[in-house]
């Protein structure tokens, strides 16, 4: 199916940072993981896996394999630079050091971008509703230790407000701890709600002193011939959001 297709973040990051988002295509899987699947633990073919990551990093020219997490919807931030932090699982991981690459996997979930305006770590964290609530954007920006107003961030492909109905549960949890994210919510003529979570990773990047976000305009529900969809389809492949350092 031709060569792997990408996503590149259109943000002001620095020349020494280098990003990029898979698409669904170009890869080897069958249905329903076609077909550049890169995810190990959704039933595909682990040589169909394999063949699809390299691919990848031939097409990105990638310094080394990417670290890929163990992701559980949590805020736990892998740190590359310090040995047996892929041990345990992850859901963000950064690095200081040229020539190793972060990464995420996605199928709905929002993945979340940063870089430090002068190149010294990047970091990429894997943001669905539960690890938003939970606070995995605000434990990436700490364990980076840099001054917020010093990251920039990018919001990649997600599922939008318009296809991703939750419980009333959902809201709470945003709005218990911040009243203003009752904006992310528009309920729905089935007694639940509509979530967007866009504008719920940029007030908490806002809160945070982050305020240069970009992206977060893809829906990944709404087009199946580039993202694969967790909601849409069930059983599927996942994309992956990746930054690394030159």
């Amino acid at each position: 199916m031709g060569e792997p297709e990408v996503l590149t973040p259109e943000w002001r990051a620095p020349p020494k940072v280098r990003a990029a988002f898979t698409l669904r295509g170009g890869g080897v899987s069958a249905a329903p993981f076609d077909s550049l699947n890169l995810g190990a633990r959704v039933g595909d073919s682990p040589a169909a896996v394999a063949e699809n990551r390299r691919r990848v990093c031939q097409i990105l020219n990638l310094p080394a394999e990417p670290a890929w997490l163990e992701q559980v919807h949590g805020t736990r931030v892998a740190d590359l630079d310090a040995a047996g932090e892929l041990e345990a699982p992850a859901d963000a991981v950064l690095t200081r050091t040229p020539g190793r690459v972060c990464a995420v996997q996605v199928a709905d979930c929002m993945p979340v971008l940063f870089a430090a305006r002068d190149a010294s770590a990047v970091a990429v964290a894997h943001a669905g509703w539960r690890g938003l609530a939970a606070g995995v954007l605000e434990a990436t920006v700490a364990k980076l230790a840099a001054s917020p107003g010093q990251l920039i961030a990018w919001l990649g492909p997600a599922i939008s407000r318009r296809h991703f109905e939750v419980g009333g549960e959902v809201r709470a949890a945003f709005v218990a701890r911040d009243p203003g994210a009752d904006a992310a919510f528009v309920a729905n003529p089935r007694g639940r709600w509509q979530c967007d979570l866009a504008a719920l990773a940029r007030r908490r990047l806002a809160a945070l002193g982050v305020t240069e976000v970009s992206g977060g305009a893809w829906c990944t529900y709404a087009e199946p011939a580039r993202f694969f969809s967790f909601r849409r389809d069930g059983r599927c492949g996942r994309l992956a959001a990746l930054i690394w350092l030159d």
